[in-house]
């Protein structure tokens, strides 16, 4: 799910940025361009978590433009799911299909067929919610669900999964009141 890993980038810059703060403003622009971005083999970069000073190369210089173009080595938090990996996502719509949940940017699709049979036909329109047939379980927008990712794409920038809650132990785990039972 969440792991560290060393990236590159290749920052490009106007002279117009290049002064005493040179560096502040590569690892500004570095955060700005990769911070949320799918990235295709590792996932969605949460956070840049560091860039030593040793780690962003001389630039080079674009003779066409004057822009001069900077490679940087950073260290990242990454966000990928992986196949079977048991999640807790918070819902956001429920359709008769089925429902969306996330985790962070993650968004992932929960089919009505991926659910217990007590769920399968138990969309109720007017709670816009799926209900079990014994009315105990209620899953709505702003509910916490644990599910298994069953499967994911790759997309131009994006990352989206689908996932069960089939299993055992897997389903409604918070009922978004946010109160306590005791």
């Amino acid at each position: 799910m969440f792991y560290v890993k060393e990236l590159e980038h290749e920052i490009v810059l106007e002279p117009i940025h290049f002064g005493p703060k040179l560096r502040s403003t590569i690892v500004r622009l570095l955060k700005e361009e990769v911070e949320g971005l799918a990235l295709a083999n590792f996932g969605f970069v949460v956070n840049v978590i560091e860039v030593k000073e040793e780690q962003i190369r001389s630039g080079i210089i674009e003779y066409d433009s004057g822009d001069v173009v900077f490679y940087v080595k950073y260290t990242a938090l990454l966000l990928r799911p992986f196949i079977n990996e048991v999640l807790d996502a918070t819902v956001s719509i429920c359709s008769e299909l089925g429902f969306f949940a996330f985790v962070g940017p993650l968004r992932i699709f929960v089919s009505k067929h991926s659910m217990p049979e007590d769920m399968m036909n138990g969309f109720d329109r007017d709670k816009d919610a799926w209900v079990s047939d014994d009315k105990e379980v209620v899953i709505s927008a702003g509910c916490g669900v644990r599910l298994r990712i069953k499967g994911r794409t790759v997309e131009q920038g994006n990352i989206s999964a689908i996932a069960s809650i089939k299993d055992n132990y897997l389903g409604l785990i918070d009922d978004g009141s946010g109160e306590t039972e005791e």
